[in-house]
């Protein structure tokens, strides 16, 4: 019933919700039956070794959670075969892929909990001495030291024993990683057994039975390691220093503090994430304090600055690892508390002097933090705080009295109020209570307003009223100094609800303190001042309620009858406070949404009583409706204002289009002016809604722009950026009076606001750039209004960053003027002239733009490249580039480099403009101009294949030729000395390896073939032509028969698009794309005569073909490469000795060719490529000893005047060629003769003055060959034996030879194998006057003409004659090699065995009786 589901499972994981029920339906059936689930997971897993990554995780998972929840009902073979396919699934690929192998490691770990000693079997098997493990076997032993503790540490001395040799060999930085990462793990859980001996299986444990490994390894991660570039692997090392400073000798931590402290002190500068790094300083710090070190004493003043830098960083909560740091950085502080509290707290005090808003912030966070972590400590300088604490008190920042604040709550609860000086804190508590409104909001969104100060003001106060019990006495009756000082009016409310708490407790406790002695003045005061504030209870914060209640709890001390009396009415009163307040916002509401919809139908007389009303007396009793609005008693005029303004939004939105579009601005918008300085929040917020909405639905609105800026002019200045923002999506509209309307608004919204502006502190206008990057590209739109509106934006925005820098409101800077000049200019509808200008204004922006500002305004220039109106994504483009060229050196630039590109290549996808394209490729050139490497690094590692836009990409590389130069040959060089491939093992079921192509040398190789389609690459390819033929020809050796990895895309950066389309991949074949390189590689050098025969002979699709690529290889360039030759040789020699086959076999068959034409000689390469030859003939690989004895036969046609000059080498080699063991298919043997017979055919030679000498031992080896099956070698042999016998005439032993083969020879004339047969003729004419008969040598020269018939029968008739007639000596050796010819494997050989046999045994007793 499992495996079904396992099928559906698959068939169906495209369905999240199937593949959810499916997944909890199997493991449902493996808690109830876990051994056979098990099995049906390893069998599915085993019977489809290709399925794809994905599934194989969902299963490997699947299996992981049935171990996890029933591991005691497994049965121990199941365990056993469990672990044994998770460490193979683990490490099948040698490459590491993280899900895939990750999910295979989690099921060692998990069985790992109880089953110790079988992991650890299984997994030190591949942690063997010398060898370096899989990534994943390291962090698999990593991850089992952190789950299971008490069964690792027994293995973990063994096992640091083991890796601590591969340290010093490891080189790759992941595997740096994890050997780090593991030391960590390790060291976390040895400290972790030793903090639980008593728990722990061996008490005996101790921390120096761990010493000297920890110390071996902590020597090569400190001295090396942590020197690295790559900054994730720096913060590893740091990590694991951290925790191994535990474990190491005192005498050596000692030893190694001095160095270990700056050390760790400054990656704060090489690394942006400062978490690990202060965690790992932490421990160092705690483990130095434990031994009672007296070198940290030497280090104290350059620790307690790195740590005062860090703690007065900002913290973003929102970001977990900063929050993270600042609590690791507080720790440290506590660790140095401990033993040098004097030194530190001087240091903190005097820091809080220092006026700097940072670090005064900085320094209360570290006060607030001793005050609560060390009170022992801290107790013998409470007075010393205290009397430091008093300077920032008079801070101005809200920021600073925010930490104030905090630490006076930490200062409460540990006794510090009480003590002389106290009252001060309390005081200061008190008026940041009465705080007013902030009217004007901070551009900075981290400062802290007047609410939020207050409001965390009056939170202070209620705690201290409620958890510090120690403060009552001190509150009261203290409290009630503050309530009828003005200066404290604000803070009424919660001064009255503090002092009922408190006047409550002390009642209820009965204390005698309770009662007051308040002399008549002051009581009368005290009664007035609660009583008006009931009188008017919504204003002050709605003081009215609490005052009420405070008379109700204060009535004791009032007067005796006052209590009864008051307890009965108060509460009443209370009642009634509090359905007044909730009945007034309903009725509010409730009117303005009705005068909403009377506008619906009735606009023209809504508008009318509206306007009355708003001109009435707001003192005078109304009637009508709008007698609601009004207190009989006192008016509050400013929620009748906010009123009134609600009922205009409600009327904007319901009145009738039509009708509205005459009356908004006149009527409505005027009057809501008027009355817009309202404080009720409440109702402003709503307000602001509805009339916004109205306003974007009338969107032929006719003064939007001056009403909006109308708008924004009463209070609310913070408005203008909020109003912006639904303006933006305008500035792009494809009707141009909204386009207009949109920058004309922002224009004056822009002039309100630095008409506004007043800068206190010198801060940055954070919405510069994006201001800048939305405004710009309208310069060039087509309307000229538009344009003039643009640079009048642009040149306010300039402005309100020169106010920001703290320049005067009446500063004139001369680069932001001329933008003055410009918008004349622009009144020219030119294209070119706009463009130009274009150009100019952002000369004056990259002069006047803050450095900070830059990447936001690329990227919003990013998104104006797809702009409604082409002349403003032209502009785009031209800004864009400008910029990039002035600016983009800059640092802040490097790492926004990949997403830039990234943003490119979506922007290519939707744009349709040619001219926009051309300059985003521009972009891209001025990028890899200065950003060269980031550029180049993260273009490769883009999903492979290459889609058209990442295609556009690489093209545009190709653009600039001194570039393009640059590029190809640093992709030339990596190519050099990359892995081009890996062995894998395809199935554990199926015997072999499969070459798998790595990613990044493919991608290179897609890269270079995308430049050189662009037709201006022509001088970068004809400059480094040699070596870029060189490294394609090597390449696509390096491809024959390689597949593409099932991951392809596991390493992309661009994590939405690793999945590749299947189309796409389909076409995608590695040796296809070096062939294609390697075809446009020579169209692009101009080399079409090498090109057209290549095309007409197909070699092509033979360099594709593993059985033919030799053949596709041998090109025509010896022809026609000329000059060019030389270099490419050179470029070719170091892969004859590569370590892959392949390359060596590509190479030899290419120079192989070269030795068949005289060009060489011509160009002197000749000694070179002959030298290679002779070094290749004992190379190990078969194939490339056969191209070697190859070429070296053929340099008898390529440069026949040369074999002299070789003559013992190729001697030597054509005769190891033709003894040749290992050699299956006989083809160096083949070569060899052939070669041989080359170079016999020249006449002057000196191995032909030496054929005598040749002839025995050549003839021997060539009649072995005469029945070789293979058609080639018997016609090789054949040829070889005639062109030996040339010098075979009148030697007898050579006489004798050819009579041992004579039968073969004759036989062979009728082989199914028509160049057999004429080899046969051939050998048999050059032979015949060595036979020593004239009769039979005529018959030879006369009867076996190549290109002539031949009837065997009478031939072999005549010719037996002959024989018996002259040779009869040699009849009985005649019948004995024939009998050897009728097991001969081919019919033809057997019949003309048989009629040579009988024509002899009938002649034979013929001429016996003629006798």
């Amino acid at each position: 019933h499992i495996r079904p589901y396992l099928y559906l499972y698959m068939s169906l994981s495209m369905d999240p919700v199937v593949q959810e029920q499916v997944r909890k339906s199997i493991l449902t059936l493996g808690n109830q039956q876990p051994d056979k689930v098990l099995s049906m997971c390893q069998d599915y897993l085993l019977k489809h070794p290709k399925l794809v990554v994905g599934h194989r995780v969902v299963i490997l998972q699947t299996i992981e959670l049935v171990v996890k929840s029933r591991t005691d009902d497994i049965s121990y073979p199941k365990i056993k075969s469990v672990i044994q396919l998770a460490s193979d699934e683990m490490t099948k690929s040698k490459e590491v892929v993280p899900e895939w192998q990750q999910a295979a490691s989690n099921i060692l770990v998990a069985v790992g909990n109880k089953y110790i000693n079988d992991i650890m079997e299984e997994i030190l098997g591949k942690f063997q001495p010398g060898v370096l493990p899989h990534f994943f076997v390291v962090q698999t032993l990593a991850n089992l030291s952190d789950s299971n503790v008490y069964g690792m540490v027994p293995f973990l001395n063994a096992i640091m024993g083991t890796m601590l040799p591969m340290l010093g060999m490891t080189k790759q930085d992941n595997m740096k990683w994890v050997f780090s990462s593991a030391l960590c793990r390790f060291s976390e859980s040895i400290l972790e057994y030793l903090a639980n001996l008593d728990k722990a299986p061996d008490p005996t444990v101790r921390k120096d039975t761990f010493s000297s490994e920890i110390y071996s390894a902590y020597d090569i991660l400190f001295n090396s390691w942590i020197q690295s570039r790559e900054s994730k692997l720096r913060l590893t090392v740091a990590e694991a220093l951290g925790s191994m400073s535990h474990l190491m000798a005192h005498d050596k931590l000692e030893e190694q503090l001095p160095k270990l402290l700056p050390t760790i002190l400054g990656l704060y500068k090489k690394n942006s994430e400062h978490y690990i790094i202060t965690k790992s300083l932490c421990q160092v710090l705690e483990a130095s304090v434990n031994m009672g070190s007296r070198v940290l004493e030497t280090q104290i003043d350059g620790l307690l600055l790195a740590l005062h830098q860090q703690i007065c960083s900002p913290v973003d909560f929102s970001n977990p690892p900063t929050v993270k740091n600042h609590n690791e950085v507080l720790r440290c502080f506590t660790i140095l508390a401990n033993t040098f509290p004097d030194r530190l707290m001087v240091f903190v005090l005097q820091r809080l002097e220092n006026s700097n808003e940072r670090n005064r912030m900085g320094s209360l966070a570290v006060l607030r933090h001793l005050i609560n972590s060390s009170t022992s400590i801290m107790e013998t300088k409470k007075l010393l705080i205290l009397a430091s604490i008093r300077q920032p008190l008079a801070d101005h920042s809200n920021k600073v009295k925010k930490r104030v604040v905090q630490v006076i709550s930490a200062m409460a609860h540990h006794g510090y109020l009480e003590l002389e000086g106290g009252d001060l804190l309390v005081r200061f508590i008190i008026q940041h209570c009465a705080l007013p409104d902030t009217y004007h909001r901070p551009p900075d969104p981290e400062e802290v307003t007047n609410e939020a100060l207050r409001s965390m003001c009056d939170n202070t106060l209620h705690l201290f009223t409620t958890t510090v019990g120690r403060l009552t006495d001190v509150l009261w009756p203290m409290l009630l100094c503050y309530l009828t000082p003005n200066q404290y009016a604000s803070a009424t409310t919660p001064l009255c609800k503090s002092l009922i708490l408190l006047a409550n407790k002390k009642r209820a406790a009965q204390e005698a303190s309770f009662i007051i002695d308040f002399n008549a003045q002051d009581l009368k005061h005290l009664l007035h001042f609660l009583q008006v504030n009931a009188a008017f209870p919504f204003r002050c914060r709605g003081h009215g309620a609490p005052s009420l209640s405070l008379l109700n709890a204060l009535s004791p001390n009032i007067h005796p009858k006052a209590e009864p009396l008051w307890e009965n009415e108060i509460p009443k009163l209370l009642s009634y406070l509090e359905g007044l307040y909730s009945l007034m916002i309903i009725v509010v509401q409730g009117v303005a949404m009705g005068i909403g919809l009377c506008a619906s139908s009735h606009l023209n007389g809504t508008l009318e009583k509206l306007e009355e009303f708003g001109k009435s007396d707001a003192f005078r009793k109304a009637s009508g409706i709008f007698g609601l609005l009004k207190d009989k008693n006192d008016v509050d005029v400013e929620k009748m204002k906010s009123t009134l303004i609600l009922c205009y939004g409600y009327v904007a939105l319901h009145a009738p289009e039509d009708q509205l579009l005459t009356r908004i601005d006149s009527d409505i918008l005027q009057n809501i002016s008027k009355n817009f300085n309202t404080k009720v929040k409440h109702i402003v917020t709503p307000l602001y809604i509805l009339w916004f909405k109205s306003i974007i639905v009338v969107q032929k609105y006719s003064s939007i722009t001056v009403v909006l800026v109308r708008f924004c002019r009463q209070r609310y200045s913070k408005l203008c950026l909020c109003i912006f923002q639904h303006i933006e999506s305008w500035l792009s509209s494809g009707q141009d009076h909204e386009r207009e309307r949109a920058v004309k608004t922002t224009a004056e919204l822009l002039q309100f606001y630095l008409d506004n502006l007043s800068v206190k502190n010198l801060v940055t206008f954070h919405n510069l750039g994006a201001l800048v990057g939305r405004l710009a590209p309208r310069c060039t739109d087509p309307n000229p209004e538009v344009r003039r509106a643009a640079i009048d934006c642009i040149y306010r925005l300039m402005y309100i960053q020169l106010r920001y820098e703290g320049f005067s409101l009446d500063y004139k800077d001369d680069s932001v003027e001329g933008l003055l000049d410009v918008r004349e200019k622009l009144s020219n509808p030119d294209h070119s002239v706009l463009y130009k200008t274009c150009s100019e204004l952002t000369k004056i922006i990259s002069k006047r733009l803050p450095q900070q500002q830059l990447s936001t305004l690329l990227f919003m220039l990013f998104d104006g490249l797809v702009d409604s109106q082409s002349n403003c994504s032209r502009a785009s483009s031209v800004i864009l580039n400008t910029l990039l060229k002035n600016r983009g050196l800059l640092n802040i630039f490097v790492e926004n480099v990949p997403e830039m590109l990234e943003v490119l290549h979506n922007r290519l996808q939707v744009i349709g403009e040619e001219q926009v394209k051309v300059a985003i490729g521009q972009s891209i050139l001025i990028l890899a101009t200065q950003h060269l490497q980031t550029v180049v690094n993260t273009l490769v590692a883009y999903p492979l294949p290459y889609d058209s836009w990442s295609c556009e990409m690489w093209m545009a590389l190709g653009a600039d030729s001194t570039l393009a130069l640059q590029i190809m040959e640093m992709i030339i060089e990596k190519l050099n000395v990359m892995v081009p491939y890996v062995d894998k093992k395809e199935s554990m079921l199926r015997p072999g390896l499969t070459k798998v192509a790595t990613s990044q040398p493919l991608a290179m190789t897609c890269a270079l073939r995308e430049m050189m389609l662009n037709g201006q690459s022509a001088d970068a390819v004809a400059y480094v032509f040699p070596k870029l033929f060189s490294s394609l020809l090597v390449r696509l050796g390096s491809s024959v028969g390689v597949q593409l990895p099932k991951d392809l895309n596991s390493n992309s950066i661009i994590s939405d698009r690793k999945t590749t389309n299947k189309i796409n991949v389909i076409n995608f074949d590695v040796c296809g794309v070096a062939v294609e390189a390697l075809r446009i590689l020579l169209g692009r050098a101009q080399l079409d005569a090498v090109v057209k025969p290549l095309d007409q002979e197909g070699a092509w699709d033979k360099m594709k073909d593993p059985q033919q690529h030799t053949t596709g290889v041998t090109l025509a360039m010896a022809k026609h490469a000329g000059p060019r030759l030389p270099a490419i040789v050179e470029g070719l020699c170091p892969s004859l000795c590569n370590i892959y086959e392949c390359q060596r076999i590509t190479v030899t068959a290419f120079f192989s060719e070269l030795l068949n034409h005289h060009v060489v000689t011509e160009l002197m390469i000749l000694d070179m490529l002959m030298n290679n030859m002779m070094e290749r003939i004992t190379d190990t690989c078969g194939t490339v000893r056969m191209l070697a004895v190859r070429g070296l036969g053929n340099i008898a046609v390529g440069s026949p005047e040369k074999v002299n000059k070789y003559a013992k080498e190729l001697l030597a080699a054509m005769s190891s060629g033709m003894e040749e063991k290992d050699d299956p298919g006989k083809l160096i043997t083949l070569e060899a003769m052939s070669g041989m017979s080359k170079i016999l055919l020249l006449e002057n030679s000196v191995l032909a003055s030496m054929g005598f000498l040749l002839l025995y031992g050549f003839t021997q080896r060539s009649i072995v060959m005469f029945c070789q099956e293979n058609d080639e070698i018997r016609c090789a042999s054949i040829m070889l034996l005639g062109n030996l016998s040339k010098f075979g005439s009148g030697e007898p032993v050579f006489k004798d030879q050819i009579h041992n083969v004579l039968v073969s020879l004759l036989l062979h004339l009728s082989d199914p194998n028509p160049q057999v047969v004429k080899a046969c003729k051939y050998s048999m004419r050059i032979c015949a006057p060595i036979v020593g008969s004239e009769q039979i040598s005529a018959m030879f020269q006369n009867h076996l003409l190549e290109e002539k018939g031949l009837h065997y029968g009478e031939f072999i008739n005549d010719l037996t004659k002959y024989l018996i007639q002259d040779f009869p000596g040699m009849l009985n050796f005649y019948h004995i090699t024939v009998i050897q010819f009728f097991k001969s494997n081919w019919a033809e050989i057997r019949a003309s065995a048989a009629m040579f046999i009988g024509n002899n045994n009938y002649l034979f007793i013929y001429f016996w009786f003629s006798i």
